[in-house]
Formats: structure tokens, sequence, C-alpha cells
């Protein structure tokens, strides 16, 4: 072997951006395997609270945001909002924030768990938590595989 040391994993945080519900999902760019974490409620006013709570928790060094566009390329309705979200952050946390781009995220996490459902792995009804949540893993693993390239 030679004396050439690896790079020390980067936690990561990833955030599945809704005006009800916030998916969160967790990862490292040693295992590049994101794990679903939680689903934040998104009532009057961002959950910043429980966002700082994650922070000091995970201690990540990156911070991943989907932002959302329709198939034709062009910004949704959401779109700013989730600028703001993604800029807010980057500077609530001092981390770098990517945006990753999320455009079926959701249906691509609904399909996961139906089947997940069909098999019995999954027992429980599926609720709009589980979606949030795998959303935001699927974000992850968009940007562990965009590193590859």
């Amino acid at each position: 072997m030679s004396g050439v040391n690896a790079p020390a994993p980067i936690i990561v945080l990833a955030f599945d951006f809704g005006t009800r519900r916030i998916g969160v999902a967790s990862g490292n760019t040693l295992t590049r395997m994101p794990q679903p974490l939680c689903t934040l409620e998104y009532k009057q006013h961002l959950p910043w609270k429980e966002i700082d709570q994650l922070l000091r928790d995970y201690s990540p060094q990156q911070l991943i945001v989907g932002l959302p566009y329709n198939t034709d390329d062009t910004p949704t309705a959401l779109t700013p909002l989730v600028q703001a979200f993604a800029d807010e952050l980057a500077i609530r946390s001092n981390l770098p924030v990517a945006l990753v781009d999320e455009r079926h995220s959701s249906q691509e996490a609904e399909r996961e768990l139906a089947y997940l459902r069909s098999t019995g792995l999954k027992t429980r009804r599926v609720s709009h938590a589980d979606v949030d949540k795998l959303a935001a893993k699927i974000l992850l693993q968009r940007w562990f595989d965009q590193r590859l390239t």
C-alpha cells in the first residue's frame, strides 16, 4: 500500500422541501448509502428549531436540498421557496448547500414504498411522511451518484 491517506468521510444531510413537510435523510461519502431520517412538520413557520437540532446532532459538513423543476426544465411555483430555504440554510449552518434536481423523486419514493408493502417488508400503511423522508434519501443518492462522474 502506498502512504496516501484517503480523505475522511463527509457527513451529509439532505432535505426534500415541501410546504407541509420536509423530508430529511443522512449519509456519508464513505458508505454512500443514505438512510431516511425523519420528516419535519412545516406549519406556519419553517421548523428551524428542529433543523438546528439535526445540525447539532449529526454535525454534517455538506447539505443537500432538492430543487424542483418541471419536466420541460422550467422552474415550478415552489422553486423560489426552495431556493430561499437553501439560502437560509446555508447562512444558518455556515455549510455548503448543493441543489439537486428533485424531479420525480417523490414518485420514485412512492413506487419503492409500494414495492416494500407488496413484499411484506413494510407492514404498516404508507404515510406522506414516509414518502418525504424516502424522497430525501433519493436526493442524497443522486448527489452521491453525481460525484462519481
